[in-house]
């Protein structure tokens, strides 16, 4: 079974993990991570949950300012990604990443609309009019609408960009001209390329389709996308990719992570412009369950929730256990769980692959049909760091009903995989003997 899965399941999924476009995906979206962070704790304080406090922050003028932080972060999200992705794709391919991330960002902001409708009220007739402000750059394209057209913009430049300058159909600059002179230089043939392209798909899409580019994929890829990873059957297939890749010793939450996150990050933006709105969110206003919070739910205290893997070796009586138990404990608090991965060992580990796939699965689903059902509420805007400890990380993205929803799967990952580790450190007692008997008989 071993040599199958390394001759012929492992050599194509690390050519997949390690292509340039997954990479450029999954390294350049771990730049928004910063900006949701602190932009996060902003729209926390600005909605602080005691009462007193965020009136007092509203009182003294701070609240809008608070608010001004959190859009200016999170509205510019993909404007980094477009920028990012392509600098990551560059980088990977050996070549300077500015330019490619330059060019990137021009293309984006070309096939965005450049015009904003404005609602009011005529001054006269006090009718309800709208009004087109031109030579704007709408923050809803350059958020959470425009996120995945980012990405399909990040990984393209990238592309050109490496092909150009791989295959030398460069401008090259005589020898001891600076490298960051000749490195502008070498980004105006793909620069004019791309540029040309982005003009030609805009003028394409708005006077033949009376529509955007970003808008087109807004509506056809972004949309369904959304729709399909948040579904039940998507969250399950999701967990279960997770523990599928780790169990094969790939690391399944960096990239499944990787290539998810865009959705699950534009889920959430979109739910947190639902509420500042003012509309409640429910799924009758568009609010989506498949957000950044709800992707950490089966990965709490690490892929596969092995803290029940913890407890289970704390009541162990084999030396093993108890050991690696013990030394396991602080990491999975702060959801790290390599030593439980790799020291019980987990991979590649027949007997544990069963719980391994179903803690998360079954708690997927569980979180799903929560949020779903009203039992727990839809994330907002609000995300902790990921070491962030589970009960703690829920209550401050979710209140008092998402930290129950943490234990609730505590629990369950204790009662899943309890009994396989004590099946295990029963033979682990036997083996301890038999080489203590062997010992003292020497």
């Amino acid at each position: 079974m071993q040599d199958f899965l390394n001759d012929k399941v492992l050599p194509p999924v690390m050519d997949f993990v390690t292509s340039k476009p997954v990479s450029a995906i999954k390294d350049g979206m771990i730049a928004t991570i910063s900006l949701t962070l602190i932009g996060s704790i902003f729209l926390l304080l600005a909605n602080f949950p005691y009462d007193p406090i965020k009136l007092f922050f509203i009182e003294i003028g701070l609240q809008s300012h608070m608010m001004q932080v959190y859009r200016a972060s999170f509205n510019i999200l993909a404007v980094v990604a477009a920028f990012s992705i392509a600098y990551q794709y560059a980088k990977h391919a050996g070549k300077d990443g500015l330019g490619a991330g330059i060019l990137s960002i021009v293309v984006f902001f070309t096939l965005i609309p450049h015009t904003q409708v404005v609602s009011g009220v005529a001054e006269v007739s006090q009718e309800a009019i709208n009004i087109t402000v031109a030579n704007v750059l709408p923050m809803s394209y350059t958020g959470s609408k425009g996120l995945i057209a980012a990405l399909i913009v990040g990984v393209l430049v990238g592309m050109v960009y490496d092909f150009f300058l791989t295959k030398g159909y460069t401008i090259k600059m005589p020898e001891g001209v600076p490298p960051n002179i000749a490195h502008s230089f070498s980004a105006l043939t793909p620069g004019a390329v791309v540029f040309t392209a982005a003009f030609l798909i805009n003028a394409v899409f708005v006077n033949f389709f009376n529509t955007t580019f970003v808008d087109w994929v807004y509506v056809t890829i972004q949309t369904p996308l959304s729709g399909v990873t948040g579904s039940l059957g998507g969250v399950m297939i999701l967990a279960f990719m997770v523990s599928m890749l780790w169990w094969l010793g790939v690391h399944g939450a960096s990239l499944v992570g990787g290539i998810t996150s865009s959705i699950a990050t534009a889920n959430m933006l979109a739910n947190q412009a639902i509420l500042d709105s003012g509309l409640a969110l429910t799924a009758e206003n568009g609010a989506a369950i498949m957000t950044t919070q709800m992707d950490a739910l089966w990965r709490i205290t690490g892929s596969g929730i092995t803290f029940g893997v913890v407890v289970a070796m704390l009541l162990a009586k084999s030396k093993q256990f108890k050991t690696l138990g013990k030394l396991a404990l602080p990491p999975a608090l702060f959801n790290i769980n390599e030593p439980i991965l790799f020291g019980t060992p987990i991979v590649l580990n027949p007997f544990l692959f069963i719980p391994f796939i179903v803690v998360p699965v079954v708690a997927a689903a569980g979180s799903y049909l929560a949020i779903a059902s009203g039992l727990v509420p839809y994330y907002g805007g609000i995300t902790v760091p990921w070491t962030t400890p589970p009960i703690i990380s829920g209550f401050i993205t979710g209140g008092w009903r998402a930290a129950l929803l943490q234990l609730v799967i505590i629990l369950w990952s204790i009662v899943g995989y309890y009994p396989f580790i004590k099946k295990m450190d029963q033979d682990n007692v036997k083996l301890e003997e038999e080489a203590a008997a062997a010992h003292h008989a020497e």
